[in-house]
């Protein structure tokens, strides 16, 4: 039986709408902290259980059965993601879990200036120091992400950042669909594995593809950090979100998304997405 978290959300639903194509409804679970938003899974035939991150006495009986579970990491900033998924862990080694995967990041270390890297360096010596079997899903940064970090372009012609580095800007939609190949792999993948796009483009050569497409001259500006986080919160994001970006193109400049991984092509059995295809999709507003 696989076990999915997190479905509700646009990751790890995509991952069950992919499982359901290669295995019946009844070798899936999905666990939810809302049952009730879960509700299109029952529709299909699939078991929906209540678990909670943030309430550790649900998730033993959300787990149980699982042959795989897999764990999505807490999506919240302010929240203390690492105790949360000390709870999924603990709850997984407690009904012998088969096997547990993780959606991790890419750039996942004790030292990166990216919290969430942080948090996922700290989730997988959990699962290391766990016993069970596992596999972190070292996901590329997602590639939506781009909307919001490169800011209004399209109307600007500027792309405004605080620091500037390369990043395997990896389409969400290719990371889920990655993971549901995984989980009904023949022979597992251990431990840590990078899934990401084929080129690692820093900003500057965003903004060259973007001149590309759209016919006028995009450029990037460099700009003091503090002088970014202060236009960005004038602009109306709160600081500790501005903050929580900033932090992203700090690891960027640093190298900690720059390396790329044949895994995810090889996978998919084509190429992965790339910054030109999310570029030329409509803005989301």
């Amino acid at each position: 039986m696989i076990v999915v978290t997190g479905a509700t959300g646009a990751l790890n639903g995509a991952t069950v709408d992919h499982l359901l194509q290669r295995v019946p409804a009844s070798e899936v679970v999905v666990v939810a902290r809302d049952v009730a938003a879960a509700q299109r899974f029952a529709d299909r035939g699939i078991e929906v259980r209540h678990g909670d991150y943030a309430d550790p006495a649900s998730l033993p009986a959300a787990f149980a059965g699982a042959d795989q579970l897999l764990l999505v990491s807490s999506s919240d900033p302010r929240a203390d993601a690492v105790a949360l998924h000390r709870h999924a862990v603990d709850a997984a080694v407690a009904v012998g879990a088969g096997r547990v995967l993780y959606t991790s990041h890419q750039g996942a270390a004790p030292g990166t200036p990216f919290g969430p890297g942080r948090d996922h360096a700290a989730t997988e010596e959990l699962l290391a120091a766990s016993g069970l079997a596992w596999t972190s899903l070292r996901n590329g940064f997602y590639a939506h992400s781009l909307d919001q970090l490169a800011g209004p372009w399209r109307e600007t012609g500027r792309i405004v950042v605080p620091a500037d580095g390369p990043v395997s800007w990896t389409a969400r939609e290719d990371a889920a669909e990655a993971a549901a190949v995984i989980l009904t792999a023949a022979v597992p993948h251990e431990g840590p594995v990078t899934l990401t796009a084929s080129s690692a483009p820093t900003f500057a050569q965003v903004a060259e593809t973007a001149s590309e497409l759209t016919g006028r001259t995009v450029e990037v500006e460099v700009v003091d950090p503090e002088e970014w986080v202060a236009a960005q919160v004038a602009a109306g994001r709160p600081e500790f979100v501005a903050r929580f970006a900033l932090g992203m193109h700090r690891a960027a400049a640093e190298g900690f998304f720059a390396g790329v991984d044949p895994l995810l092509g090889n996978l998919l059995g084509r190429e992965p997405r790339t910054v030109r295809d999310v570029l030329a999709r409509p803005a989301a507003h």
